[in-house]
């Protein structure tokens, strides 16, 4: 069975471009509010999955060890656009630790931030592994190795420690098993492994309300959701989607994105959890996406509802700046996101 249409982009009032996708969106117990097209199916949810990889940060005691600050936790969240910000926060972080980028093994590439990637090839910089968009979370790593006493040599092998109890946290959180088969390796060279869309969606509904978590590990989820809302600039950078809606949000939702088209989600003040994946991995597609579903079940002012429904239902132009189409969701979920 085909997954539906969820978006168009349209080029002179036709469609152009069809982006077909899943969407799951559950309660803690699991039980699902939302399913559009195979749930079921596994998926590699890549970035989208860092929050939860950054609970064993507090757990251990490694965020209370090295005084890690707001930023520095939320940036161990982020997929971070290597703006100066992101990379001084990184490079505090291991510092705290007692290390420096050397131990990084993300590997390096320029900012993805425009602006950040000129100023430092203007000033005859070059890039490291602080720029990659995943130093934060590695340095979250390196931290939790140090404060257990453990080498972080390899943090990336999925036979560390580091990585085994990554892998424990997201099938506890997920309630589904892992198997090696289901294995990959991410971008950033650390394991990644596939996983049903329901599941996806049933652990970020734990961790944006506590509900089926141990009291450690729902206040570990609390800290780094407050940390997130505090700070939304460290997840993302500037104009991107995560920190546009969540400084415009605040602690209404957290938001993911993943590559390939997988993006995920908290509601707190619902308790739900979403998890989504466009077929053919476009970003710009699962941000519209994103967008409707919050429009659908988060209460907003009306300004925060133009801020969503712009991106659910946005322009497309060309160089001269004149509008030749729009890139929009279709089907059910422009008419929830209407309601």
């Amino acid at each position: 069975m085909a997954n539906p249409i969820l978006v168009e982009a349209t080029r002179g009032g036709l469609p152009e471009s069809r982006h077909r996708g899943a969407v799951a969106i559950t309660d803690p117990d699991g039980r699902t509010l939302l399913a559009l097209g195979e749930i079921e199916r596994a998926v590699f949810p890549r970035s989208a999955v860092k929050a939860l990889q950054a609970l064993p940060l507090i757990e251990t005691g490694a965020a209370e060890r090295y005084g890690l600050t707001q930023a520095e936790l939320a940036l161990a969240c982020s997929s971070h656009s290597g703006e100066p910000r992101h990379v001084e926060a990184a490079a505090s972080m291991l510092g705290k630790a007692g290390r420096d980028a050397a131990c990084l093994e993300c590997g390096t590439h320029w900012p993805s931030n425009e602006k950040a990637a000129r100023q430092l090839a203007a000033s005859g910089g070059e890039a490291t592994a602080l720029h990659n968009n995943c130093s934060g979370k590695h340095a979250g790593f390196i931290c939790v190795a140090c404060a257990t006493h453990v080498d972080p040599k390899g943090y990336v092998r999925p036979d560390h420690s580091v990585q085994r109890r990554i892998k424990g946290v997201l099938e506890e959180m997920m309630g589904v098993s892992l198997p090696e088969a289901a294995r990959g390796v991410d971008g950033c060279s650390i394991p990644t492994y596939a996983a049903p869309l329901a599941g996806l969606a049933t652990a970020f509904a734990r961790f944006g309300s506590g509900a089926r978590l141990s009291r450690d590990r729902a206040a570990a989820a609390t800290r780094l959701r407050e940390a997130v809302a505090a700070e939304p600039f460290m997840v993302a950078g500037s104009r991107r989607f995560d920190t546009i809606v969540m400084q415009a949000l605040g602690d209404k939702v957290f938001t993911k994105t993943g590559a390939e088209g997988v993006y995920c989600a908290v509601l707190p003040e619902q308790g739900l959890g979403i998890a989504l994946k466009c077929d053919e991995g476009a970003g710009r597609a699962a941000e519209a996406v994103m967008a409707s579903l919050i429009l659908a079940f988060v209460p907003l002012s009306d300004d925060q509802r133009r801020l969503l429904a712009s991106h659910a239902d946005k322009p497309i132009t060309n160089w001269n700046g004149i509008e030749t189409g729009r890139l929009r969701v279709v089907g059910e979920l422009a008419a929830r996101s209407k309601t």
